[in-house]
């Protein structure tokens, strides 16, 4: 597996993981949980943060590793 599937693939497990958190909360808040619940989805927030800043940088490093400018646009 190519470092660009592995990032795309660990990205989508992520988003997964990010919204079960998520809705753990939402559960969370019919009950009386201890405040520490409320920080589990910033862990996966973060990581999903940092793999989508790095797919959203795969196409400009790309360009710039074969020498090629971005088209301007008018």
């Amino acid at each position: 597996m190519t470092q660009n599937k592995r990032a795309r693939w660990t990205h989508r497990w992520l988003s997964i993981v990010f919204t079960a958190t998520v809705i753990i909360c939402f559960v969370a808040l019919t009950g009386s949980l201890p405040s520490w619940v409320f920080y589990l989805p910033l862990l996966p927030l973060a990581l999903l943060m940092a793999t989508g800043l790095y797919l959203f940088a795969l196409p400009y490093a790309a360009r710039w590793r074969n020498g090629r400018r971005a088209p301007l646009e008018t």
